[in-house]
């Protein structure tokens, strides 16, 4: 069911903020801040901090990844009193590797407007800097601290530009799996993306490795995809169609995709899939 984003009735607006330098925020986020009667705030501080600089002055409440679902009531009786909701993170916007997606789902569900501007998100600069093919493209944020070898195992034969959100004091570790799962790849990995220090490492993996070594900054790593041609010849239309299934994919997408890969029509895929045929 469509809905029309700007209606008048009480809505939810997602609001991006500076991820460094002040000078990024849009006129259309100050206004917003200004018009919208609340704030969500994953740290109030930082968010004060950005009100006070602009000569807003708004009633903030601390939302966060360990208190988010327990806003939820409050996020619905504001809305339900007509009253417009705006949702901020300490910088960037809100969802992409930050909070607010809880919030966002609840209003949804309950039939209110969400409306997300444009603005600042590291990921965009980054990749449209490192100098590696931009499209297609894939955003995974951060990797998990306790399975980063796991979780860059499943990646590994992906064939589009990856990017990733990494800590300073996880760079190396994180950069040491990567040679050794993905092999040397291109990469590049900006830090401290649109402040004084900002800085863009370029070049393959083992380079990289060494070359950031006591880097500091908040870092964005692109690496590039598995470009190698894989042979599928030994597979059944079968097999090779289940090997798309456990990735992850939709049985509809990995049937194209076996289309693809072997050069036939997908209607061959779908017969032969469908009837259990084995030939290759």
């Amino acid at each position: 069911m469509s809905q029309k984003s700007y209606d008048n009735s009480p809505t939810v607006y997602l609001i991006p903020t500076p991820i460094g330098n002040m000078q990024d925020i849009t006129l259309r986020a100050i206004d917003t801040l200004k018009m919208v009667d609340v704030i969500f705030s994953e740290d109030t501080r930082v968010t004060r901090e950005l009100l006070t600089s602009l000569n807003i002055d708004k009633k903030l409440i601390s939302s966060h990844n360990f208190n988010e679902s327990k806003n939820l009531d409050k996020l619905l009786m504001y809305l339900k009193n007509n009253q417009n909701v705006g949702i901020v993170t300490d910088r960037g916007t809100p969802i992409i590797s930050d909070p607010g997606y809880e919030l966002v789902k609840c209003a949804i569900e309950n039939h209110y407007n969400v409306v997300g501007l444009p603005g600042p998100t590291a990921l965009i600069p980054a990749l449209i800097t490192s100098g590696i093919d931009p499209s297609p493209f894939m955003f995974y944020g951060f990797l998990s601290t306790k399975s980063t070898a796991k979780e860059l195992e499943a990646l590994k034969d992906y064939p589009y530009t990856m990017i990733f959100y990494e800590a300073p004091h996880r760079i190396n570790k994180t950069l040491k799996l990567m040679l050794q799962v993905f092999g040397d790849r291109k990469i590049s990995i900006s830090r401290e993306i649109s402040k004084k220090f900002e800085e863009i490492y370029r070049g393959n993996i083992s380079q990289e490795i060494i070359d950031i070594k006591d880097a500091k900054g908040e870092m964005v790593v692109v690496v590039s995809g598995n470009k190698e041609k894989k042979d599928y010849s030994s597979l059944t239309i079968i097999e090779h169609v289940n090997l798309y299934i456990k990735e992850g994919y939709s049985k509809m997408d990995a049937m194209k995709m076996v289309a693809k890969d072997r050069g036939i029509a997908k209607s061959k895929v779908y017969d032969a899939y469908n009837r259990g045929e084995k030939w290759n």
